[in-house]
């Protein structure tokens, strides 16, 4: 029985295409074709992640192709780009440092990550850096497809049998499309908040609800 937090060495995908620092640009070019994705880590020696190659950084070597043309003064602003576009090698063209995330990270840190730096998947990486892994916004999704099952027994593990055994409560929990909705008799209304943050924190969870017979029921959603 999984218990949460899930990490991103639970939903990774292990299988990850990438290529080496001295990879040369058609290399990169038919890598991205033949494995159809937009994106891969570069390594150093003993698979260290230095680096990311996407097709935006392969791009600026078509962008300047006319070099007998005189740059803008938008080029010119461009340095970087420009740079790339006069490289042939994965670690001349690659964005570094690479946005990586841990293998023991939650889904929680890897989500703020990509939010904050506008990437849609993380080279998973070990504690000396070394490529472990690739983790998609699709991957974070995973934990939603748990069954409302295996939702409903977690949630009576680590919520009610957590938070109202010897309180005199008799809450239940039932799981419908990913919400979870807390019902029975409850003495202490103050434990409802914190049941509702508990519940929440259950991965897979949608939302919760509630269901009671006590002076509670007019809150019947929590906040």
């Amino acid at each position: 029985m999984h218990r949460s937090p899930y990490r991103v060495r639970d939903v990774m995908t292990r299988r990850v295409v990438a290529v080496r620092k001295g990879a040369r640009y058609k290399e990169i070019v038919e890598t991205l074709h033949e494995w159809k994705v937009s994106a891969v880590p570069v390594l150093a020696e003993g698979d260290v992640v230095i680096g990311v190659v996407s097709e935006a950084d392969l791009l600026p070597k078509e962008e300047f192709r006319d070099s007998d043309e005189p740059l803008g003064l938008d080029q010119l602003r461009r340095p970087l780009d420009l740079a790339k576009a006069a490289g042939s090698t994965a670690e001349q063209v690659m964005s570094s440092p690479a946005v990586t995330v841990g293998v023991d990270a939650t889904l929680a840190q890897a989500a703020r990550i990509m939010a904050h730096t506008f990437v849609k998947r993380l080279p998973v990486v070990d504690a000396e850096g070394r490529l472990q892994g690739l983790v998609s916004r699709c991957d974070l999704l995973k934990v939603f497809l748990r069954s409302d099952a295996e939702l409903a027994r977690e949630i009576d593990r680590e919520v009610v049998e957590h938070l109202f055994r010897g309180t005199g409560a008799e809450v239940h929990a039932r799981v419908e499309g990913g919400v979870v909705t807390l019902g029975g008799h409850l003495h202490d209304a103050s434990l409802v908040p914190v049941a509702a943050r508990l519940a929440r924190a259950v991965e897979g969870v949608v939302d919760v609800e509630w269901e009671l017979d006590t002076e509670v029921t007019s809150a019947s959603r929590v906040p």
